[in-house]
């Protein structure tokens, strides 16, 4: 169409954390969401767990605090940096033109992840599944479910290919007609 421009330009979110299936839904990100002829800035967003809180009654608390502090803080950090290199080497086996940011959340990862998509306002959210049964989804909560839920834009769940929840295919199901 003459005269008209269209935009290029995507935002997408990828929530990633030490999961294979994080790792999955990002690769997949990449090869179905992100063009050659497009730029694409792609959020890779981390949430560390929100920070453990002592009341003033625990003696043990304060004898060990200082210590326990420094080596909690430096195994995230450490943690942080080694998905964050996964996630590089996720997307550098892609020949695409993506621009990459990193994102760093601590806190209730639903609720973080959540209010980082209302802030960053992009065109896609894309998250990996655990692929937890019922008990465990009822027991835990789905993060990627919260988010779907709540979230403005489009949500993509991406379950991993060994995922046991997926239904077999048509060819190995039996059907029982009565005949």
């Amino acid at each position: 169409m003459e005269g008209v421009s269209v935009d290029d330009k995507h935002k997408i979110v990828v929530a990633v954390d030490e999961s294979e299936e994080s790792m999955h839904a990002l690769s997949w990100c990449l090869s179905n969401l992100v063009s050659h002829n497009s730029t694409t800035t792609l959020v890779l967003l981390y949430v560390k767990p929100p920070p453990i809180i002592y009341s003033s009654f625990d003696m043990a608390a304060h004898i060990f605090s200082a210590d326990v502090i420094v080596a909690m803080e430096k195994y995230g950090t450490d943690l942080v940096n080694s998905v964050m290199k996964r996630a590089e080497a996720v997307f550098r086996n892609f020949n695409r033109n993506v621009n990459v940011e990193k994102v760093i959340g601590s806190g209730e990862a639903q609720d973080v992840i959540c209010d980082t998509v209302e802030k960053l306002r992009p065109d896609t959210l894309v998250m990996g599944s655990h692929g937890y049964g019922f008990l465990k989804r009822a027991i835990l909560g789905s993060v990627s479910e919260h988010c779907a839920k709540r979230v403005k834009c489009p949500v993509v769940i991406v379950k991993h290919p060994h995922d046991k929840t997926t239904l077999p295919s048509n060819s190995s199901l039996k059907h029982d007609d009565g005949f």
